[in-house]
């Protein structure tokens, strides 16, 4: 594996940020602590940075030499609504907050980067190292872009990482294409007309119309799209009636869609609302259908999965980097970025779990789990990927 060793002397002052963000998480758009200690870290090496885009973001501006080349690189910054179940000395010191998908991880990497790069800048051009608010479903990227990230910040491609735990160490997964899903959600009402459970025929049942819509809305799955097409919905939620003897006035279900397709998204949205209308028209109930589209489908360039593939390659070698790598029906909102600038997505493996100390959960070190914690073996791997990414990308004619 070939780090850089001045950030593998590094590691340990990584690791100590990488704790103090876990201990302290923070949900989106109120990460001000975090950013506080991004900031800091950046003063403290002489990196010029802009604050306050979508409320807590940070991007720092390492220049160097006269090339108008320039590229983006982005670390998430929130945590989740998760009570940690660990008791290591650095779990979460804040109830019902924690780092259980590792952007403390995310963050640490890339100081890591940014600290590298700001001493030893081989390289023509600039670097905008991005810390992004408000991941996890807030947004944050499109918010960024909306406040005038692209603007202030002109870059000719941008690029992302996330760890993912049960694969090796050292180990990286990218592919060209659709990487990672769309996220969306529904939510159906359904009105009838109450009435006591031993005289149904007095009322019209919605809890047998939300029977029969949900059965039908897997035939759209199986059905009315192709079977090439991935897709997946998930029904997660059924409210109904507060009586053993009593047939509701109402039902309401709940769920998510997830495609890597914006057609396929379309035809999905488009006949669950038909399928929805027309059940409830012949049970004479009505609905109310709303179809939320939170994030699009995260699909890298080809071009730039190509360039960093062959970065990964040179680092840790072409059997560590699956180039094909399987995506996952997950969401992230970096796919907002790779609307509007090319780019590429990684992943980095994050272990099995065994890094974990003494104090762990009982759970699996998985991603939105109690149980989870990031591997610090991963801080000198991630910010050598960000540095020879930076220098190559900017080395290119």
């Amino acid at each position: 594996m070939q780090l850089i060793d001045p950030i593998v002397a590094f590691q340990s002052e990584l690791a100590q940020t990488r704790r103090d963000i876990h201990a302290h998480p923070e949900l989106c758009y109120e990460e001000q602590r975090t950013a506080d200690v991004v900031a800091q870290k950046l003063t403290e090496w002489g990196i010029p940075m802009i604050r306050g885009l979508a409320k807590t973001g940070v991007v720092g501006i390492i220049r160097n030499g006269d090339s108008p080349r320039a590229i983006g690189l982005r670390a998430d910054m929130d945590a989740l609504p998760v009570q940690e179940v660990n008791t290591f000395s650095h779990a979460s010191r804040h109830p019902g907050k924690m780092h259980a998908c590792g952007h403390d991880g995310h963050v640490a990497m890339l100081l890591g980067a940014a600290h590298y790069l700001s001493r030893h800048r081989n390289f023509d051009g600039t670097v905008y190292v991005i810390f992004q608010p408000a991941e996890e479903g807030g947004g944050g990227a499109s918010k960024m872009m909306e406040e005038g990230l692209f603007e202030q910040c002109p870059m000719d491609a941008i690029f992302g990482m996330h760890n993912w735990p049960g694969v090796a160490t050292g180990t990286f997964g990218v592919t060209p294409g659709p990487m990672m899903a769309s996220s969306n959600e529904f939510e159906l009402t359904i009105t009838g007309r109450g009435a006591h459970a031993a005289q149904p025929h007095k009322g019209i049942d919605p809890v047998m119309t939300a029977v029969q819509i949900a059965q039908s809305w897997q035939t759209i799955i199986s059905r009315n799209k192709s079977p090439l097409a991935p897709a997946v919905l998930s029904i997660t939620q059924i409210h109904a009636g507060s009586a053993t003897n009593v047939i509701p006035d109402q039902a309401t279900m709940i769920g998510t869609v997830r495609t890597f397709d914006l057609p396929v998204l379309d035809l999905i949205e488009s006949r669950m609302r038909t399928v929805a209308e027309h059940t409830a028209e012949a049970f004479d109930a009505s609905v109310h259908f709303e179809f939320k589209r939170n994030y699009p489908p995260l699909i890298n360039h080809a071009r730039e999965a190509a360039f960093a593939t062959e970065v990964l390659q040179s680092i840790v070698g072409a059997d560590k980097v699956d180039a094909k790598v399987e995506p996952t029906m997950g969401a992230e909102d970096f796919a907002f970025f790779l609307q509007k600038k090319p780019g590429c997505y990684v992943f980095i493996g994050n272990g099995d779990g065994d890094h974990r100390s003494g104090g762990h959960g009982l759970g699996p070190c998985n991603l939105h789990n109690p149980s989870y914690d990031f591997n610090d073996a991963l801080l000198p791997i991630g910010a050598t990927y960000w540095v020879r990414l930076a220098e190559a990308w900017l080395a290119r004619g």
